[in-house]
């Protein structure tokens, strides 16, 4: 299965992402950016991906350039939750040279679209840290509404941040 937009396609992660997913996650920047405390190895990543793909409430996907099929990142949709038909979202680009291109945003409106119009969910949510802005206008570029705040709830690097809920409808989705 493929997602294509017009810079960027998503495609069921493979084996040999793995690297670039494990040279994303020794980033400083984009550990914090995410409140990640842990490093993790290459061993543990491979492993973690077997598990996520017997996971029956979680796609995982690989996000690439459409002019030359480069891995630039991964993204989830995961805690599916049949009954109140929605989801969580989580995204990652893997190098700084891919940022500020719409790369993401992109991305994140293929998921939106798999995830309403393909899984049928009618709801899709994230939470992010207040000190990720660039994070934060990307899913209000694609769509994302804030909903709520839970203050300070992050302390990391030496200063507090909020942890911001946003989330996105079908209804919104299709208007």
């Amino acid at each position: 299965m493929v997602i294509k937009g017009m810079f960027v396609y998503l495609r069921p992660i493979k084996d040999e992402d793995m690297e670039s997913i494990y040279k994303s996650c020794q980033e400083e920047e984009f550990l914090y950016m995410t409140g990640t405390r842990n490093s993790f190895t290459l061993d543990q990543i491979i492993k973690s991906y077997k598990q996520f793909s017997k996971d029956p409430t979680r796609y995982d996907f690989a996000i690439c350039l459409l002019d030359n099929n480069e891995i630039i990142g991964d993204l989830s949709i995961l805690d599916i939750d049949q009954d109140n038909k929605k989801a969580g979202f989580r995204i990652s680009l893997h190098s700084r040279n891919t940022l500020n291109k719409g790369y993401g945003t992109e991305a994140t409106q293929l998921a939106q679209k798999f995830t309403f119009e393909e899984l049928k969910l009618n709801r899709l949510e994230l939470e992010v840290f207040s000190h990720n802005i660039r994070g934060i206008k990307a899913y209000e570029k694609a769509g994302f509404k804030k909903e709520g705040t839970l203050g300070q709830s992050l302390y990391m690097n030496n200063k507090y941040s909020d942890e911001v809920l946003m989330g996105m409808l079908q209804e919104d989705y299709y208007k």
